[in-house]
């Protein structure tokens, strides 16, 4: 009889236990994964059908509202620079010396032909903040235990309406995750610097769109965090792209002066 209430207890009881795990799993990511300021130096390998491009660049980064990044080689890229400020996105290219400001589904356009969108680029909120988050699982990912997240969206103006994440038990950083349609999607895009800019992407409500794997973990200023993901759109072909990280300094003052419009053509 004590056995049974026993039981009956533990399963009243574990959903509550088990989101308030995965709720500290997240919390802990975040940690290692967010700082309130950001300085990076990274190389974008994008792999094509016939040969690799790399593209280096530097970034800044303040809070969820503020990113500044300038590309710095090859010289087809080189003085490109983009600027995030709340929801708001400029491009300034120093080929026309003219500066756009994307919006609305013009975000979703690929990232110099890689499988990166403006809208992965721009989005970096606390995981905590825009979605709900409960363990489904335990795998191995090359020899380290993890956890099996699925996290469900919990606000409206989120990219992917629901994730799927395994994160290292020991380190608390994801080494994988797929990313799921929110709804249908036919988008037409269009024309952009006087050339028509077409994309039909037919994604179904919890379509898998985007797989992340992330590897090179290390321990930076006391945190660990991934040096190198492939992002790989799973509605294109291809073998996706590297995002390497080289060098990377967190919670650094970055002079205000990065995060305005006027810095865009210096």
């Amino acid at each position: 009889m004590h056995y049974l209430l026993t039981i009956a207890m533990l399963v009243c009881v574990s959903p509550s236990l088990f989101a308030q795990d995965a709720a500290g799993i997240i919390k802990k990511v975040d940690d290692n994964m967010i700082s309130e300021t950001q300085i990076m130096v990274s190389e974008m390998v994008i792999h094509g059908k016939r040969n690799n491009r790399v593209v280096t660049s530097k970034g800044y980064s303040e809070g969820r509202f503020k990113s500044f990044t300038e590309y710095l080689a090859p010289d087809r890229e080189k003085g490109i620079k983009m600027l995030k400020l709340e929801n708001n996105l400029w491009i300034y290219s120093p080929s026309t010396d003219r500066t756009i400001q994307l919006s609305g589904h013009m975000l979703r356009q690929s990232v110099m032909g890689s499988d990166l969108s403006y809208e992965d680029m721009m989005e970096d909120r606390k995981l905590m903040d825009m979605y709900n988050a409960k363990v489904t699982g335990e795998e191995v990912i090359d020899s380290r235990k993890t956890w099996v997240l699925q996290l469900n969206a919990k606000v409206d103006d989120v990219a992917y309406d629901s994730r799927k994440i395994w994160v290292d038990q020991e380190r608390y950083v994801p080494l994988k995750e797929e990313l799921y349609a929110k709804s249908n999607r036919n988008r037409q895009w269009p024309c952009y610097g006087g050339s028509p800019l077409k994309e039909e992407l037919y994604a179904k409500s919890g379509q898998l769109l985007k797989k992340t794997v992330m590897s090179d973990i290390k321990k930076i200023d006391g945190r660990w965090y991934p040096t190198t993901l492939n992002y790989k759109d799973m509605l294109k072909d291809g073998k996706g792209t590297d995002f390497i990280v080289k060098e990377i300094r967190f919670n650094e003052p970055i002079p205000e002066y990065i995060f305005s419009k006027a810095s865009l053509k210096k």
